[in-house]
């Protein structure tokens, strides 16, 4: 066999090994699923479409975020996300508006309005939990989870999560964008 042929089905096999180890990396993000033990949960942003609305994306994080809200009322949750240059609101905002019309109390929801990363959104989103709260619930898309457990836990955080649905639009582009964000996310946590 030449070394172009050797070369092409090892980089082939390098790709499905990468496309199958981040697709089970992303699958386990979705456990531990929330129990209703922590007492805060973050709720993480995403785009928000003209005139303030929740794209399809926010929208099942936040359908989620009631649906466990309702389900545990001691759980305080921490909106997440802040305004792009193309979005009306700041998405934390049109986050808290959302949850107050599906029914959940204005005095339980805290809002973060600076963060424009995952990595921010729970490095600043932290700063509103107390300091002897170790444990905390993530919800997010599914795609979402294991990224956003994985800088968690580098704050220190047990967590536990809440997999809200990706939208069929788009699944194959965000899972095929968060793999590249897992191995980025990772190299920088190194560091």
């Amino acid at each position: 066999m030449s070394w172009k042929k050797i070369t092409l089905l090892s980089c082939i096999a390098s790709g499905v090994i990468f496309w199958l180890g981040t697709d089970y990396i992303m699958n386990k993000g979705t456990k531990p699923k929330a129990d209703g033990k922590s007492n805060y949960a973050i709720v993480l942003g995403a785009k928000v479409n003209p005139g303030a609305v929740p794209s399809k994306s926010l929208k099942n994080r936040l359908d989620a975020a009631a649906e466990y809200a309702k389900q545990y009322p001691h759980v305080q949750l921490i909106v997440s996300g802040g305004q792009g240059d193309d979005e009306d609101e700041a998405e934390a905002v049109v986050m808290r508006d959302y949850l107050i019309e599906q029914g959940i109390e204005e005095h339980r929801l805290i809002v973060e309005k600076k963060s424009t990363s995952t990595y921010e959104n729970i490095k600043f989103s932290s700063q509103f939990i107390p300091l002897n709260q170790e444990k905390i619930t993530l919800i997010t898309n599914d795609f979402h989870l294991a990224r956003a457990q994985m800088i968690a836990k580098h704050f220190g955080f047990n967590v536990d999560v809440v997999a809200a649905p990706t939208p069929k639009t788009i699944e194959f582009t965000a899972r095929a964008r968060e793999r590249a964000g897992l191995i980025l996310q990772k190299v920088k946590l190194w560091r």
